[in-house]
């Protein structure tokens, strides 16, 4: 797990070149107020599913990755104690750029957020 990641408390439950997915149980100390999950944790969620896949996507010869842009839609709450889980599927793999697009649900299926980011390989 990566250093971040494992502060946020992310877990990976599933990882292959077209699909990421990992879980986060929503914390106080991830939390804004009310007590839901703060934007910056859900974009950090979401980056380094992206930065994940696009690692697991590298071409030969690349060295590693890097975020370029990101663009989230908050789009409802998650509230403390809530599991949420993100999914990362690819718009588009490039020699030099990757496109990924994480949707954040709720563990009963709500949405809380949809990610789109570009990241560029190094």
């Amino acid at each position: 797990m990566l250093p971040f990641g494992k502060t946020l408390g992310m877990r990976f439950t599933s990882a292959d070149k077209d699909k990421l997915v990992a879980e986060l149980t929503v914390r106080e100390e991830i939390c804004t107020r009310p007590p839901v999950l703060h934007g910056g944790a859900i974009m950090a969620f979401a980056d380094t599913l992206g930065g994940t896949a696009t690692f697991v996507n590298l071409p030969e010869g690349a060295s590693g990755t890097t975020t370029i842009e990101s663009k989230t839609n908050f789009l409802g709450p998650a509230p403390a104690g809530t599991k949420v889980i993100g999914e990362c599927t690819p718009i588009h793999r490039g020699r030099r750029t990757q496109v990924w697009q994480t949707r954040i649900t709720t563990e009963a299926g709500k949405l809380v957020a949809l990610v789109t980011q570009t990241q560029m390989v190094l």
